[in-house]
């Protein structure tokens, strides 16, 4: 059986309106958090793969454009110990870190980091939202394989699918979700979760994490 191409679209993705923001052999659709440019250090592009690395010290990187109601896919693979994160609507603040406007779907090797039983009821293990909602079933492959993640951000409702399961549904900006900021380490910030449209960033953590066949889709 023929091995499918990595970092391309398909004639069906592309008729149905899908984009790649990584095409396996430039960054050029991205840039550092806070920067014009895409680091020059801690970042790397290698055999097909965006590639963050352990201790580069390069920060996390966003989109250059703006994304409000999409469908993202990529694909993610830890090392051991591994843990980042995928940002959406992300707001850029010259003060202020990424992970304080933007929800983050948490990238992490359960097995292997601390985080996977810190929080409460597993959510900062992989596929969830970080410190807020778990992911369940919690599906992860372990470190070293290849994960799937897809992000569903339609207005106010966001869903988190990893390895083709939908493992999380939340609602932005009700009456619950307010209960639940006020009651988390987001209380003092409440740009938290608030953009209807944003940067996607990846999170560096320190650890080296590789990401491939990153696309995405504008909802209507």
């Amino acid at each position: 059986m023929a091995q499918t191409k990595q970092n391309t679209l398909s004639e069906e993705e592309q008729d149905d309106g899908w984009e790649l923001l990584f095409d396996g052999a430039s960054p050029d659709d991205w840039r550092g958090y806070q920067k014009d440019g895409f680091p020059e250090q801690g970042w790397k592009v290698e055999d097909g793969m965006l590639m963050v690395l352990a201790g580069g010290g390069g920060g996390d990187i966003i989109t250059r454009e703006t994304y409000g109601d999409f469908i993202l896919k990529l694909e993610w693979k830890a090392e051991k110990g591994g843990n980042s994160g995928i940002f959406y609507r992300a707001l850029e603040q010259p003060t202020q870190a990424i992970y304080w406007s933007a929800p983050e779907f948490q990238i992490l090797d359960n097995e292997n980091h601390p985080d996977a039983t810190r929080g409460e009821d597993g959510n900062r293990k992989a596929g969830s939202l970080y410190d807020l909602i778990p992911a369940k079933p919690q599906n992860a492959n372990p470190y070293g394989e290849w994960n799937s993640a897809k992000i569903v951000a339609n207005g106010s409702k966001i869903e988190h699918w990893q390895n083709g399961e939908k493992v999380l549904e939340y609602e932005l900006w009700t009456p619950k979700w307010y209960e639940m900021l006020r009651n988390s380490k987001f209380v003092d910030h409440p740009e938290f979760g608030d953009m209807h449209e944003g940067h996607i960033g990846l999170q560096d953590h320190g650890n080296t994490i590789q990401f491939r066949n990153i696309k995405i889709k504008k909802l209507d």
